[in-house]
């Protein structure tokens, strides 16, 4: 099991490149599905999860091609039985459903494992597919979807206790595009995710207004075609770099990320910005450089759906404010049991106080290395950037999480002066 080794005290500076978005990638390959055409998917991430994703589509019977970031899939003739072994490792695998029920009018998926960051249920993925005619059996961990009458469009709110759920949106929407009438999505998700999706289905041939906002309306129609497509930047792997460039990034020159959208990164560039550091982007959106500010400052954070602030993110900013004078307070209304980073946090001398959904730090001047164990994705990412501004060598164990989202993570920090060594046991 591999394992990072971190020395802290680096400056950073230089450039990276941002990849493509892992959730954006995972429902646009499940996408492919719905047509016996090839489809070119590019700047997929070389992720463990996009990796599962294909293996499933592989073993559903689609024929896969991938090289330096480019997929071709074509899903000719394909199984509705997703199989056990490859679902169970991502939560993601979960839409290969609405693309299953869509093109074949059957499908048998396991329910899907992935990380232990509170109740994520598939309740409402499920009332949705009902909603246009899907009949839902469980059997033994397996869900049995059909359609015997066919399916049919419908409004449908999937309006959850926790906001909007994405890949319920994703599914819904997946499915509803070969479904004959109008399908109506109420209370949708708005992520940049699911406009990337609505986007590629779009250039497919399928009829959808209103991705990006609470209301969607699909357009059922008979089939559609292949195209190609590239996966819009990641988000949170710049929102990322960009927290770490101003925690330990160069005062004069900063961190420079390419491939970014900077419509996506408003709630991350206006905390940013409130804690007192320096974001700039281009005329064009697509580049930033951070600084750190001179008299960083603590914050606010409460957690919200797009446009509000990420889920994704505030781990990496809990980091952040753990050696930012003041005090500051992180609320997470999306998941809150998504606080496991601030004990190992607290081992390395951070000052955080956890209760009920809601983390309070103090701020500090130092911290020191310690081995430390991460507990999901974000987590894991949240514990190199502390480790980056720690005194010694601080030991990430559990590597595995971080290598399900962020594409070379460790190669591109070491790219900017980090001193990072990957170890393998």
């Amino acid at each position: 099991m591999d394992k990072l080794l971190v020395r802290g005290g680096s400056t950073l500076k230089g450039s990276v490149h941002i990849s493509g978005s892992k959730n954006a990638s995972l429902p646009i390959l499940a996408a492919t599905l719905l047509t016996e055409e090839p489809c070119i998917i590019r700047r997929v991430p070389d992720v463990s999860d996009t990796n599962y994703m294909i293996q499933i589509l592989a073993a559903l019977g689609a024929e896969v091609e991938r090289s330096s970031g480019t997929v071709r899939i074509t899903a000719g003739t394909i199984s509705h039985n997703a199989p056990y072994e490859i679902v169970r490792k991502m939560r993601a695998s979960i839409c290969v459903m609405g693309p299953l029920l869509a093109r074949l009018h059957k499908a048998s998926v396991s329910l899907p494992g992935g990380c232990i960051i509170g109740d994520r249920p598939v309740d409402l993925h499920l009332k949705g597919l009902e909603a246009i005619g899907a009949v839902i059996n469980m059997e033994g961990g397996n869900m049995m979807i059909d359609a015997p009458d066919g399916l049919h469009g419908k409004e449908v709110d999937l309006r959850g206790k926790h906001g909007p759920t994405v890949l319920g949106t994703d599914n819904l929407m997946m499915a509803a595009v070969l479904t004959e009438g109008t399908t109506i999505i109420e209370s949708a998700a708005c992520e940049p995710e699911v406009v990337d999706l609505a986007n590629f289905l779009i250039k497919m041939g399928a009829q959808i207004e209103g991705a990006g906002t609470r209301r969607i309306k699909i357009q059922g129609v008979k089939k559609l075609h292949g195209t190609e497509h590239t996966v819009t930047p990641d988000r949170i792997e710049a929102g990322t770099f960009m927290v770490a460039a101003a925690m330990t990034g160069c005062p004069e020159h900063g961190v420079t990320l390419h491939r970014v959208c900077q419509k996506d990164l408003v709630p991350t560039t206006e905390k940013l910005t409130e804690s007192g550091h320096h974001v700039q982007f281009n005329e064009a959106g697509n580049s930033c450089t951070v600084k750190p500010g001179d008299s960083p400052q603590g914050a606010n954070i409460i957690t919200a759906p797009f446009p509000g602030f990420p889920t994704d993110m505030q781990a990496q900013f809990t980091a952040l404010f753990a050696i930012t004078p003041g005090i500051s307070v992180v609320e997470d209304t999306i998941f809150p049991q998504r606080f496991m980073h601030c004990a190992e946090m607290t081992r390395m001398g951070a000052h955080i106080k956890v209760d009920n959904g809601t983390a309070v730090i103090q701020g500090s001047d130092s911290m020191s290395a310690a081995p430390v164990m991460a507990s999901d994705l974000r987590a894991s990412a949240a514990l190199v950037l502390a480790a980056l501004c720690a005194e010694g060598t601080t030991e990430i164990n559990r590597l595995y999480h971080i290598d399900r989202g962020y594409e070379n993570i460790d190669d591109k920090l070491v790219m900017l002066g980090a001193d990072i060594e990957r170890v393998r046991e």
